[in-house]
């Protein structure tokens, strides 16, 4: 087969080099069930063939014409199946998040005029039956699991015949690299969903430029838990396909720790938000132990801290992080499955200090950096330790160019950039100007390689004196701490920074039982005396990092932690700072009030 050109051609692509048995994996009752590459190659065929009975299809071939098809629904191998299948036939693939409200569900549906939607379970079903009313391009609801009275995706398998199978062949052969794959609506922090129009070349162009950024090698198993309808978790999923990398999907968020361990996986993809997570429980262990096991994991712990990359730090330590792998991090990896070379990290920053860490335990951390609109890979840490370096989310992949424009944003240009978004030329031209992509992101080159991000410009602001300040950098420091769980930087038109701090509760209850402090509930603890003293000897100790208009003068504790339910992040955890200014109004208030003694001069 010559070099692929269509996102599908991945199922040809390794039936004729070296299919593998479990291709696709999910645990089912318990069990983990495979699908081999012919399995799924076949079954993508059917499903297919099933659409194209249910009269989905090209449409005429343009755009607006090209049938569309909403999926819902967790990881599985079902979606991918799907997204195949779509692809295959001409029509448009867009995901939506599980997590959706009903607005933004309804606009979606009717934006892109939706012919057909397949849920994952009976509540995602309740989800769309309840708007399917105001949908009136809506003709048909399958679910993926078992529901009473709904049409099961199966029955799609049962329609496929062989003309119809025929057909399918002819399709595929018509679409071309420049075709549109998929329509992704970004959930943004404000305003509409807008739908990012993504074609084959734009995904398998990134997906190419990526393959040799990772660990090389045969036989490789991955595990699956960020959201398939975000572009990095598809885009990797596809990389893997054309690789061979086995993907076993997880059952759930709740359940990575044991899927990790089952798996044994050699890679993966993740947020920064659960890399926190992962690095608290350790450390939440290691506090628990007792005697000489204690000072030997901080000891380990300290030393990892120290680490560098690409630099001979002396026999000495070296000797002695040899001795820490073996004693101390060796457990860390087992934790993980035992098997990992790398995680793949993006969708906001990560703390150097957490990749340092975890890369001195032999558990190499590759952040990168990219967008929907740029399918998503822009620049990334690579596998090779001498094309990574720490703070910075790596050089730009093969065919994507970066320029920096004269107030610091960063401009990209390439294969990869997005068609435009879905009936909105004006929202393409403010964004894209003589083919270069305005990312909205701050950053500058190191070396003349590696791209550093220093802020969102959206998040930039100025304080009541005219200084500019950046919060992202003062965020990630204070989260360095094993007591701020969340944070945010507030301070626009006033007189000095200040901050929203949710304080990580298991620790701070850790701390205040030691302390004397009564067991109480959260409400009541960041009131406490002896808490606000912690927070503020805190403070205190990171502001030294910063110059003194950055310094966070004031703060206030909450006592409820952030979360997608309650509307403050999206559902690829980042923070939505509209959302929670606006929420936390009086507590920003607070802040201000009685204030005049505080200033930035």
């Amino acid at each position: 087969m010559t070099e692929p050109r269509r996102l599908f051609d991945c199922l040809n692509y390794h039936l004729e080099r070296k299919p593998i048995a479990d291709m696709l994996s999910a645990k089912i009752n318990g069990s983990w069930k495979s699908y081999s590459t012919r399995e799924v190659k076949d079954i993508v065929d059917q499903l297919s063939a099933g659409l194209l009975s249910l009269g989905i299809g090209p449409g005429d071939n343009t755009i607006e014409g090209k049938d569309k098809v909403a999926l819902i629904a967790k990881n599985r191998p079902e979606w991918m199946m799907m997204d195949l299948a779509v692809q295959q036939i001409g029509a448009v693939l867009t995901p939506v998040y599980p997590t959706i409200n009903v607005i933004d569900l309804e606009f979606i549906l009717n934006d892109a005029k939706v012919k057909i939607i397949f849920v994952n379970d009976e509540e995602l079903y309740h989800k769309v039956a309840a708007i399917k009313d105001r949908v009136p391009t809506l003709q048909f609801i399958f679910t993926i699991e078992d529901v009473n009275g709904c049409r099961n995706w199966t029955e799609l398998l049962s329609l496929s015949d062989s003309a119809n199978l025929a057909r399918v062949q002819k399709i595929a052969a018509t679409i071309q690299y420049e075709d549109l794959a998929t329509i992704i609506y970004t959930s943004g922090t404000t305003g509409t969903p807008k739908g990012v129009m993504l074609s084959h070349r734009n995904i398998l162009s990134n997906v190419l430029a990526c393959i040799p950024c990772f660990p090389p090698g045969d036989n490789m198993r991955s595990l699956s838990f960020l959201p398939l309808n975000h572009v990095f978790e598809r885009m990797v999923t596809y990389l893997y396909l054309f690789r061979g990398v086995s993907i076993y999907y997880a059952e759930s968020m709740d359940t990575i720790a044991d899927n990790l361990r089952e798996v044994k996986p050699h890679m993966f993809t993740t947020v920064p938000r659960l890399l926190e997570k992962v690095y608290e429980k350790i450390m939440a262990k290691g506090a628990d132990l007792t005697g000489v096991k204690r000072k030997l994991f901080f000891w380990a712990h300290s030393l990892a801290t120290k680490f560098e990359i690409n630099k001979n730090q002396g026999m000495a330590y070296n000797m002695q992080l040899a001795l820490a792998n073996k004693l101390i991090f060796s457990k860390w990896r087992e934790a993980l499955g035992g098997q990992l070379r790398c995680i793949v990290t993006g969708g906001a920053a990560a703390q150097v200090r957490l990749i340092r860490i975890f890369t001195a335990a032999g558990i190499p951390i590759m952040e990168g950096y990219g967008l929907t609109e740029t399918s998503p890979v822009v620049s990334v840490n690579r596998y090779e330790v001498q094309d990574r370096m720490f703070g910075t989310v790596g050089p730009l992949i093969d065919g994507v160019e970066v320029k920096i424009a004269e107030d610091g944003e960063i401009l990209c240009k390439g294969p990869n950039i997005m068609m435009g978004y879905y009936k909105r030329p004006d929202l393409t031209a403010e964004s894209i100007t003589d083919g270069w992509y305005h990312t909205g992101d701050i950053g500058q080159m190191v070396n003349n390689k590696y791209l550093k991000i220093t802020d969102r410009k959206k998040e930039l602001f100025k304080t009541s004196g005219g200084k500019y300040v950046a919060p992202l950098p003062i965020e990630n420091k204070l989260k360095e701490s094993r007591f701020v769980e969340q944070v945010i930087v507030v301070g626009p038109e006033r007189k000095f920074v200040g901050a929203l701090i949710v304080p990580s509760f298991s620790n701070l209850k850790d701390w205040a039982r030691k302390e004397g402090v009564e067991e109480m509930d959260n409400n009541k603890l960041i009131h406490h005396p002896k808490v606000i003293q912690l927070y503020k000897d805190l403070i205190e100790n990171f502001n030294k990092f910063f110059n003194h208009v950055e310094q966070v003068k004031k703060f206030e504790l909450l006592a409820n932690e952030w979360s997608i339910n309650t509307g403050e992040l999206t559902p690829k955890l980042s923070i939505k700072r509209k959302v929670i200014m606006e929420k936390y109004q009086d507590a920003i208030e607070r802040i201000y009030l009685n204030a005049v003694a505080h200033s930035e001069e």
